[in-house]
C-alpha cells in the first residue's frame, strides 16, 4: 500500500490528564504472585489481569506502505479451578481484503509460571500449544493454550496483530469479567494520519498525548537503506484496579457496558496537500455496501421467482389488498426457506442457488423476501442490523452491521420482517435483532434510521375463575392469551417440546399444581393470532390454614417472591427488550362457612417517569372475591439513573403481591 494512497484518520482526544508510567513488562514474574492466594480487593475473582499493556506502532515498506502492528502483553493470575479457562486466548483475525495482504497474528514469550519446591518452575509455550483456524471466509482466528496451568499459576504472552488496514484498529478491551491491577495503552501514529478516538464504559481512565519526532528506516526498490523522518502523536492510557465487569440482570448485551477504546480512520494530511477526509456517513456506508455485488446485484435477481410468484397468487383471490399480498409472499419464504444458522448482510452463494436449495444465510433468505415483494408490486428494502450479541453501532462503518431485515412500506406505512424464524410475522422480529435502531437503504443510495424496537406493547392476560374447598384445596380453570412477542416467546421455547414433557414443566413452575384437560390455539398455525392456552388445575399447597382462618396469594401461582434487582448500585441500563403489558384476572368462590375477613387493598405504583406501573384491584360481591392485577413495562430500555426507583418499585410490587386473601369462619 503506497504512501500516497493511504486511508487516514484523526485524532480526537476524549480527555487529557498528566499520566506517569510505572514499569511493566514479561519476564519478571515474583514469588509473591504465586504465592497469592486470593485477589486482593475481590476476594471471589476466580483469575486476574495483573497488568496488561497495549501497543500501536506503524512501520514503512516501500511496496506497502504505512502498515500497523498491533503488540499486547498481558500477564494473569490463576486463583480458582473456574479461572483455568483464562489460560485459553483466541484472536481473530481479517483475511477478506480484496487489495491488501492478510493479517498476521505472532506469538511469543508465552510461559507458565510454577512454584515447585520453594522455585519458581517456568513451562514455555511451544507450537503444540497453538494453532489457527477458519471462522469464515473472511476471518481466522489463533488459538492458544497455555502449558502447564493450575490453580496458583501466573501465566503471561506476548502477540502482535500486523495490518495493512488502517482504517479501524483492533478494540483494546480495558475490562474483564475478572479484576485488571494495572492496564496500559500507547498509540504512536504518523503526522500524516488523523484518527478519532472513542472511550467506552464506566471507568475512569487517564490520557494524555505528545508530539514527538521519530524515524523509519527501509529498503527502497534497489535494496538501498533509506529513512524517513517525521513527527508523530503518541497518545497513552492508564488505569489501575480496574473492577470486575459483574454480569447484571436485564442487560441486552454486557460487551456494550465494558471499557474498551476504539480508533477510526477520519482523514490524511500529507505535506503540501490539502487535508483528505475519509469520515463516512450512514449514507455513505449505505452506497458501498449496496454497491456490492453480494448485495445489489443479487437484490436485481428476481426472474427465477416468477413462476412460483404466478402460482401463490393463483390460489388466491385476485382482489388481495398489498397488505395481504404481503403477508402471503411473506408465509410462503419463510416455510419454504431455512436457515442455516450464518448471520451477515452479505450473499454466499447467491440468492437463487439459496432458493432452489431452500437453505441460505440471513442475507440469502431476506433478499428472497424483499425480491419476490418488489416482483409482487410491493416496495420493499433492506435493513441493516446489528444483533445484540453484536454490539451497538457506534461509528458509521460497515462492519457495525450483521444483519438483514426487509422493510415493506404500505400506505405510508413501514413494516418490518424477518423470515429466518419461522414463528416471526409482521413488525415481530427476533429478539435479538431488536437492538436500538436500524439503517434502511435504498438503492438510489440514500438511507434512514428504523426504530427496531417496538412501540406498541405486547399483551399476556390470564383468567383464573378458582374455587376455595373447605380443606384448603384449590381447583379452577386457566385460560391465557399471548400476543405479539410474548407469543413468539412461548412459540420459540415450547413449539417442539411434547405436550406431556411441557405440562410438567408447568406443575412444577406453578409450585406443584396438577393440570387436567389442556388445550391450545395457534401453536404452530395462524402465528399472526394469539397464543390461547386453557386447562383445568387442582393444588393443595396455595392456601394456608392457620387458627381456623384460610390465607390464600391472591396471584397464586404467579407470586413473584424475589426482587430481580439487588445491586446497591448499578451503571447499565436497563433492558426489558420491548413494551409488555401483563394482566391478571383471578375470580375466588368461598367455601361455605367462611367470610372475608381482609383482600388486598386496591391501590397503584410507578415509576418516577411512568416506564414501569403495578395495579392492584379488589372486589368482593357476595361468596365471591374478584381480584384484577396489572403491570404495564411501556419501554424497552430504562436509563440506569432509574435504578433506585425501579429497585423500590419492584420491592413495592412484591410487597403488594404477598398481602393475603384472609378468610373466616362465620
Amino acid at each position: 500500500m503506497k504512501l500516497k494512497s493511504i486511508i487516514s484518520f484523526s485524532l480526537f482526544l476524549i480527555f487529557t490528564l498528566s499520566v506517569q508510567s510505572q514499569k511493566f513488562d514479561l519476564g519478571k514474574v515474583s514469588i509473591s504472585e504465586l504465592q497469592e492466594k486470593v485477589h486482593p480487593k475481590d476476594s471471589s475473582a476466580v483469575a486476574a489481569v495483573l497488568f496488561k499493556k497495549g501497543r500501536t506502532y506503524f512501520n514503512y515498506d516501500i511496496k506497502k506502505g504505512f502498515f500497523a502492528n498491533h503488540e499486547i502483553k498481558i500477564r494473569i493470575k490463576i486463583y480458582k479451578k473456574e479461572g483455568l479457562e483464562w489460560a485459553n486466548f483466541e484472536i481473530p483475525y481479517y483475511i477478506g481484503y480484496q487489495n491488501l495482504n492478510d493479517e498476521t497474528v505472532r506469538f511469543a514469550d508465552g510461559i507458565t509460571y510454577n512454584i515447585e519446591n520453594g522455585s519458581i518452575v517456568k513451562t514455555k509455550l511451544n507450537s503444540e500449544g497453538t494453532f489457527k483456524g477458519n471462522v469464515n471466509e473472511n476471518w481466522k482466528k489463533a488459538t492458544i493454550t497455555m502449558p502447564n496451568v493450575k490453580v496458583g499459576s501466573v501465566i503471561e504472552l506476548k502477540y502482535t496483530i500486523t495490518s495493512e488496514n488502517l482504517t479501524k484498529f483492533p478494540v483494546f478491551q480495558i475490562q474483564y469479567p475478572i479484576p485488571a491491577n494495572h492496564v496500559e495503552y500507547c498509540s504512536e501514529i504518523p503526522e500524516y494520519f488523523i484518527y478519532k478516538q472513542l472511550l467506552t464504559g464506566y471507568v475512569n481512565v487517564k490520557s494524555n498525548s505528545k508530539l514527538e519526532q521519530t524515524s523509519q528506516t527501509y529498503d527502497n526498490e534497489y535494496r538501498q537503506t533509506n529513512s524517513i523522518i517525521y513527527q508523530q502523536i503518541k497518545s497513552t492510557f492508564e488505569v489501575d484496579d480496574v473492577p470486575a465487569l459483574v454480569k447484571e440482570s436485564y442487560v441486552d448485551n454486557m460487551n456494550n457496558y465494558k471499557s474498551s477504546l476504539q480508533y477510526e480512520l477520519e482523514a490524511t494530511r500529507y505535506p503540501n496537500q490539502p487535508v483528505k477526509d475519509y469520515s463516512q456517513t450512514w449514507d455513505g456506508v449505505a452506497k458501498i455496501i449496496y454497491e456490492e455485488k453480494s448485495f445489489g446485484k443479487e437484490l436485481q435477481e428476481r426472474l427465477y421467482l416468477v413462476e412460483d410468484l404466478r402460482a401463490i397468487f393463483n390460489r388466491e383471490d385476485k382482489t388481495l389488498s398489498e397488505l395481504d399480498k404481503m403477508t402471503t409472499v411473506f408465509k410462503f419464504i419463510q416455510q419454504k426457506m431455512n436457515w442455516n444458522g450464518d448471520f451477515g448482510y452479505y450473499t454466499e452463494k447467491g440468492v437463487k442457488q439459496a432458493y432452489l436449495d431452500k437453505t441460505g444465510n440471513v442475507a440469502e433468505i431476506n433478499f428472497n423476501l424483499i425480491n419476490m415483494l418488489n416482483l409482487a408490486g410491493i416496495s420493499a428494502n433492506p435493513v441493516l442490523v446489528s444483533t445484540r450479541e453484536h454490539g451497538v453501532p457506534v461509528f458509521p462503518n460497515r462492519t457495525v452491521f450483521n444483519y438483514v431485515i426487509a422493510a415493506v412500506e404500505i400506505n405510508g406505512e413501514k413494516i418490518l420482517l424477518d423470515a429466518t424464524n419461522k414463528f416471526t410475522t409482521s413488525n415481530v422480529l427476533p429478539l435479538s435483532v431488536l437492538n436500538w435502531n436500524g439503517r434502511l437503504i435504498r438503492q438510489d443510495g440514500t438511507s434512514e434510521e428504523i426504530k427496531l424496537v417496538p412501540s406498541k406493547p405486547s399483551k399476556e392476560n390470564y383468567n383464573l375463575s378458582v374455587a376455595v374447598a373447605k380443606d384448603g384445596n384449590i381447583s379452577g380453570k386457566y385460560l391465557v392469551q399471548k400476543t405479539d412477542y410474548e407469543a413468539l416467546v412461548f412459540r420459540e421455547r415450547e413449539a417442539n417440546m411434547k405436550n406431556e414433557n411441557y405440562l410438567e414443566k408447568k406443575e412444577n413452575e406453578f409450585n406443584g399444581i396438577e393440570i387436567s384437560d389442556y388445550a391450545i390455539e395457534n401453536k404452530n398455525t395462524d402465528l399472526s393470532k394469539a397464543v390461547v392456552e386453557r386447562f383445568t388445575f387442582a393444588s393443595n399447597n396455595h392456601c394456608e390454614i392457620i387458627g381456623g382462618k384460610m390465607f390464600i396469594n391472591p396471584l397464586l401461582f404467579f407470586t413473584m417472591n424475589k426482587n430481580p434487582f439487588v445491586q446497591e448500585k448499578r451503571k447499565m441500563p436497563i433492558y426489558f427488550g420491548y413494551p409488555r403489558q401483563e394482566k391478571y384476572n383471578l375470580n375466588f368462590e368461598i367455601p361455605e362457612g367462611y367470610q372475608v375477613e381482609s383482600i388486598p387493598k386496591p391501590m397503584k405504583i410507578a415509576t418516577e417517569d411512568k416506564s414501569l406501573v403495578f395495579s392492584v384491584n379488589s372486589m368482593v360481591n357476595e361468596n365471591r372475591i374478584q381480584i384484577t392485577v396489572a403491570k404495564e413495562v411501556n419501554t424497552g430500555m430504562a436509563a440506569a439513573d432509574l435504578y433506585d426507583g425501579l429497585k423500590d418499585f419492584y420491592q413495592k410490587m412484591i410487597e403488594m403481591q404477598h398481602e393475603k386473601i384472609v378468610l373466616k369462619k362465620i
